[in-house]
């Protein structure tokens, strides 16, 4: 591992899947219990609307989810899926997660995956989910951050619309993807980037370019606020971790694990370790590491271990 010691801090968290929720709330505050006393960072949870099989998860009703169930675990969401859903509705769950847990929601939006289907499928055109994009953050932050908003854009019209209680606390919004357009749109509208599927040459390069384009629009990003979502696979060695790995990405984008597999580290803890060093030299500080393990125990092991390395090293 080469280790790029540095004074900024490396937070490493948990994703709480469907699978983990299917368990009951009891298991779940046991889950989270546990993730405190392991010392992860955040909870982080997905979103999907109907994705390529009907398969999703809803972010923010997980996100409320783990909110109520433990007072103190911070959740960022990995990403919400912002062109299928209306600005104003999204500010007010918003609004209303931060009265259950001021002070600990990161919102993560971006546009999609692949899937162009599950874009269409509420009514979208999947062609303008960028725009729409642009245009629902600027509404979303206005309203989160207590203001009135009247605007008369391409796809929303407001008219003297506000969101009360405003959260107490700032919500940071995080712009999740790897395209060029997500990296603008990182720099310009969002408090920071949540990369996804792309080696660590690349985050060091998109980090670059994210830092560039917010100088040029005279905003800052702050060091910290930049991530990565990432799957990784724990077992005794890379065989098997790379089994039980593949076997879940393969159901869950219906494309050949060998795809994305350069992308995902797998094997022992320290092995994975080893892996997210790359990233973590590059500049990534938020790992929102979604796992796979023979047990859900085995998962967060393996995530702890990771997170113990990682501060070691980097920070």
């Amino acid at each position: 591992m080469i280790s790029a010691r540095s004074e900024l801090p490396v937070q490493v968290g948990f994703t709480v899947q469907s699978r983990h929720l299917r368990r009951g709330v009891s298991a779940l505050r046991a889950h989270l219990d546990a993730m405190e006393d392991a010392g992860i960072d955040f909870a982080s949870v997905l979103d999907h609307l109907t994705f390529w099989d009907g398969t999703g998860f809803d972010a923010l009703t997980n996100a409320a989810a783990v909110a109520a169930a433990h007072d103190r675990m911070p959740v960022v969401t990995t990403v919400v899926v912002l062109p299928v859903r209306h600005p104003v509705v999204v500010a007010r769950q918003v609004s209303t997660l931060c009265e259950l847990a001021p002070g600990r929601l990161t919102l993560g939006v971006g546009i999609g995956g692949e899937d162009r289907h599950e874009i269409a499928a509420a009514g979208i055109d999947p062609r303008t989910r960028g725009r729409r994009m642009d245009e629902s953050m600027a509404i979303v932050r206005a309203l989160v951050a207590g203001e009135r908003v009247t605007c008369a854009g391409e796809f929303y019209e407001l008219d003297d619309v506000c969101v009360r209680p405003a959260p107490v606390q700032p919500v940071p919004m995080l712009v999740g993807g790897r395209s060029d357009a997500a990296l603008r749109r990182a720099a310009h509208l969002g408090d920071g980037w949540l990369g996804f599927a792309c080696s660590p040459e690349r985050f060091g390069q998109a980090r670059k370019v994210v830092e560039h384009e917010a100088e040029l629009g005279r905003r800052a990003i702050d060091p910290l606020d930049f991530g990565i979502v990432i799957w990784c696979g724990f077992g005794r060695g890379a065989r098997d971790a790379r089994e039980v790995l593949a076997a879940e990405i393969e159901d869950l984008y219906k494309i050949p694990f060998e795809r994305f597999e350069r992308y995902c580290p797998h094997g022992s803890p320290a092995e994975v370790a080893d892996q997210l060093g790359a990233w973590a030299a590059q500049g990534c500080r938020r790992f929102s590491v979604i796992s796979t393990g023979a047990t859900v125990d085995d998962e967060l092991a393996g995530v702890a271990a990771v997170r113990e390395v990682l501060v070691r090293e980097f920070g």
